[in-house]
């Protein structure tokens, strides 16, 4: 198991982008601590694209994904975030951006991955935000849309984490895990209940995707 730690959650906001904004606190140095982890897991094959997951909302899934970009990004690779929640998206907000175009829009037609793509000012780290909440996600999670969406974005970016749905209140994930190399869960502690965290990893051993490890957040 991989693990992280928070401080208090009066500074939770600040900590949305902690490996950026200090990289020499003691957070950040935990996301290297997931960041080398994550190496190791992959010594074998390089994991490119990873889904980032929760059992339920607000386990911190969000500020796992950026934070272990930028460390990632730090490590001089190329980093794309795409945000796959599409029925809760949360990465526009963490990083200031609008949302009227991004991931739904792509795969509906309406736009290009370089059109729709956001560079940020952290170097090394683009974001595709969700884009506007369509009323099919799942179905546009699991169309050849989104096969070629990947592939292209496999062609320009070391590595790919999606922030996706919470898996047990949806099938979203599951679809998306299926099209990608590995799967993260992040966990909560003293708020994820064991067994949903049975029932996440349960889910998770029927698609193609390995589960990487789970990230333990919020440990006082």
């Amino acid at each position: 198991m991989i693990r992280e730690s928070r401080k208090r959650p009066d500074v939770a906001k600040e900590e949305s982008l902690v490996t950026y904004n200090a990289p020499n606190s003691k957070i950040s140095e935990q996301y290297r601590v997931i960041r080398t982890n994550l190496q190791f897991t992959s010594a074998n094959r390089k994991k490119r694209t990873i889904v980032i997951t929760s059992p339920n909302l607000g386990e911190g899934k969000s500020t796992t994904t950026t934070n272990l970009a930028v460390s990632i990004a730090q490590q001089g690779e190329k980093v794309l975030i795409i945000d796959a929640d599409l029925r809760n998206p949360a990465i526009h907000t963490i990083f200031k951006l609008e949302n009227t175009i991004g991931l739904t829009s792509i795969l509906i037609g309406q736009a290009t991955l370089d059109g729709a793509v956001n560079q940020t000012e952290i170097g090394r780290v683009d974001v595709l935000t969700s884009g506007p909440v369509p009323f099919n996600p799942a179905e546009l999670l699991g169309s050849a849309a989104m096969e070629t969406l990947i592939s292209k974005a496999m062609e320009r970016y070391d590595v790919i984490l999606f922030d996706s749905s919470p898996l047990l209140e949806l099938t979203d994930t599951s679809i998306l895990a299926n099209q990608c190399d590995g799967v993260i869960l992040v966990l909560s502690c003293n708020r994820t209940k064991n067994e949903d965290t049975l029932a996440a990893k349960r889910i998770l051993s029927f698609t193609r995707a390995e589960l990487i490890g789970a990230i333990l957040n919020n440990k006082v």
